[in-house]
Order: structure tokens, then C-alpha cells, then sequence
């Protein structure tokens, strides 16, 4: 099988080439392609460390409770995506791009674990690493409903992959059914560690009287849409921009916009209250106490093609109603872990405020831990089986 596999790989492999390298000639792209297709500035790993493995932004965050109780030196860490690169490089000093599957027999190093996070199931990951004595785990192992199906539809090839994972750590039972039954093996159900360290607030606000609609992290052009879509008879609308060279601006977008009107607005750091119609909080590090009084939540970074979204499990941890646009690239892994959310059109966005007693408040999905992740690789290697 694994001859079969790679032939079939490498022919995939021969014929992407050309679109491989126009590709690169993006700027978006410059450093991933050539490093994941070609090994340029793409060096393999020391050997005997906890190699860890994830794609994109919000995978590699998940990472950092697991990283916080283990030795920072020992970690290396392999991605997919630029934005799980850049995060990557913020937690631990050896990140690398996973390099495409024919690379990998000669790539992979010997290491004490190999630790993959989620639905990143290469064949030859596991069956590389494993046959040069890696113990390979998969943590936050999932299959969801949409994907169920499929998965089914090529359980043999799903087979090869499980027979070379030694340990799986699944986000609930039902996954731990279906895991099984694709092959899984020595499976532990201990939540969804993306949810292992959840929103804490470092002051308690006082909530004013009415709805609270509250936009967090909004970006340029982001406020114009929502103070269009949004009237006094909604709400009071709390605007907190996502970066701090645009207080003024935003302030001004405002002022510009109500100073002839009976709407109030004012600026958070010269009053601390939320009693105007508009409030544009000009401080940082308040958008999680806001998000604790809020009843509605427009996440910015979502209305605009460059931003991704926004980190939608700190609103819903206060079961917040959440609201964003449809662009999320960045953020789908997190947009997974909540119940109850809606992803519209621009021009919805006044449709949707106008019928807040209508929509359903957001909640997180089953809360993980990484204790049983931890335990297992401290217990593995002092000799422990675990």
C-alpha cells in the first residue's frame, strides 16, 4: 500500500509543478510553497524532541496550555498555513512548514512523540515517524457530522493511517464510535482542548440598562457598515476597533455622524460608563469585560476580505448572540467549538439587529482539558505507560 501511496503522490506531486511555482509568485505564498514543495530554508529537526504538528492559526493556538507545562526547548512544532507559521514562531523557536508527503521518508528525524492536532491525517506522517520509533499520537480528534459520510466512504484508506497512531485523544463520545470504526485504537475522551483555556475577566462592569450590542475588533470600514446598520431603537452600540492608531479615527467617524443629532456617543476613557446610545472604547485590553454585560457581539474581521475574522469563543463563553460576516479563513477551527452563531451578507446586518428577539444566544461546545495530553507524554517518558 504505501508504494502504491507514494507513486500516486509523487505523480500528483510532478504534475502540480508548474502551478506550484506560478503560485509562489504571490507574495501571500513566497515562503510556504517554496519550503513546503521544495525544502528551501525547510531543514529538518533535531532529533528526540516532541514534535507537534497542526495547520492553521487556530489549531496552533489550541497548543499553547499543552506547551505551557512542558520545556519550550523540547518542542518543535510543523504547520501548514501562514497564519499557523506566524502564530507558531510566537510560542516556540522551532516552527517549520510540513513539507508535502514524498519529501517525509527522507525529512523525518527520530523523535520521542510525534503530536498532531485534529484532522491533519497524513499517511505518511505517521507511518514515517512511527517506523523510525516515533510514539505518534492525534489529540483532538474529531468526525464531525458534515465530513461523517466521507469518511466512511474511504475507511479503508482511513484504516492504514489509524494502524500507525498509538494514542488518540477525541473531543466526545460519538467521535470516540466513529474513530473507532475507521480504526482508531486506544482512544481517550477528554473534550475540546481549543477550549481548554477559556476567557477570564480582570474587572466586573456594571450593565446599563437595555441591549448591549457590542462590535469587537473591528477594522477600517468595518464601523461605517455597522453604525449604517444599526439605530437607537436596537440598542446601545459599544465600538471597540481592533487597532489603537484608529481610536481617533473612529471617534471622528462618529462625532462627524451625530453631533447635530439626539443620539448620544462619547469616548470610554473619558467616561467609564456605557450610558450614551454610542460608546468607542479608546483602551485595550477591555474587550473581554465588555463581552461579560454584552447581549449581542458583532465580530469584526469578518466584513472585510483581508482580516479572517475574529475569535469568537470569548463572546461565547458569555453566551452572547454572535454575529459576523461570512470571511472567517482564519478562524473556522474556533467558529467549531460554538453553538448557535450567524455568519451573513453585509447588507444583512441591519436585517439581523433589527430582529435580535429572534435569534438564539451562542455556547461553547463540550470544554476540554490537556492534564490526560500532558500526563501521557510526561508518563511515556519516564518509562510509564500510561
Amino acid at each position: 500500500f504505501k508504494y502504491i501511496y507514494y507513486l500516486i503522490a509523487l505523480f500528483i506531486y510532478i504534475l502540480a509543478i508548474p502551478y506550484l511555482l506560478l503560485k509562489s509568485r504571490n507574495k501571500k505564498y513566497k515562503d510556504a510553497i517554496p519550503a513546503k514543495f521544495f525544502l528551501k530554508n525547510n531543514k529538518k529537526f533535531d532529533t528526540d524532541n516532541i514534535w507537534f504538528h497542526s495547520c492553521s492559526q487556530g489549531e496552533t493556538t489550541a497548543l499553547k496550555p499543552i506547551f505551557d507545562k512542558l520545556n519550550v526547548d523540547d518542542i518543535n512544532l510543523s504547520v501548514i498555513t501562514n497564519t499557523g507559521f506566524e502564530q507558531g514562531s510566537k510560542m516556540v523557536k522551532n516552527v517549520r512548514y510540513l513539507p508535502f508527503e514524498i519529501f517525509l521518508p527522507f525529512w523525518i528525524t527520530k523523535q520521542k512523540f510525534l503530536v498532531v492536532m485534529e484532522a491533519e491525517l497524513w499517511y505518511m506522517l505517521f507511518m514515517i515517524a512511527k517506523s523510525k520509533g516515533t510514539k505518534t499520537v492525534l489529540i483532538n480528534g474529531r468526525i464531525n457530522d458534515k465530513s461523517y459520510a466521507s469518511y466512511k466512504k474511504y475507511k479503508i484508506f482511513y484504516k492504514h493511517i489509524f494502524k500507525n497512531i498509538d494514542k488518540i485523544f477525541a473531543q466526545s463520545d460519538i467521535d470516540k464510535i466513529r474513530l473507532e470504526e475507521l480504526g482508531g485504537k486506544n482512544i481517550e475522551v477528554i473534550g475540546n482542548i481549543k477550549l481548554a483555556s477559556l476567557p477570564k475577566t480582570t474587572k466586573i462592569l456594571k450593565k446599563p440598562m437595555g441591549t448591549i450590542i457590542t462590535a469587537g475588533s473591528t477594522h477600517k470600514t468595518e464601523e461605517e457598515l455597522i453604525l449604517n446598520s444599526w439605530d437607537k431603537s436596537q440598542g446601545k452600540l459599544i465600538l471597540v476597533p481592533r487597532h489603537p492608531e484608529r481610536f481617533n479615527e473612529v471617534f471622528s467617524l462618529v462625532e462627524n455622524r451625530y453631533k447635530n443629532s439626539s443620539t448620544t456617543y462619547h469616548r470610554y476613557t473619558q467616561q467609564e460608563d456605557f450610558n450614551s446610545d454610542v460608546v468607542v472604547v479608546d483602551v485595550m485590553g477591555e474587550l473581554i469585560n465588555i463581552y461579560s454585560i454584552s447581549d449581542v457581539v458583532i465580530l469584526g474581521g469578518g466584513f472585510i476580505d483581508t482580516a479572517g475574522g475574529h475569535n469568537p469563543i470569548e463572546p461565547a463563553f458569555f453566551n452572547t448572540i454572535i454575529i459576523s460576516g461570512k470571511t472567517i479563513f482564519n478562524q473556522k477551527s474556533l467558529f467549531e467549538c460554538v453553538n448557535d452563531y450567524y455568519l451573513i451578507q453585509n447588507q444583512q446586518l441591519k436585517e439581523y439587529l433589527d430582529k435580535i428577539d429572534q435569534l438564539k444566544r451562542s455556547s461553547l461546545t463540550q470544554i476540554g482539558t490537556v492534564e490526560p495530553i500532558v500526563k501521557y507524554i510526561n508518563g511515556e517518558q519516564n518509562g510509564k505507560s500510561i
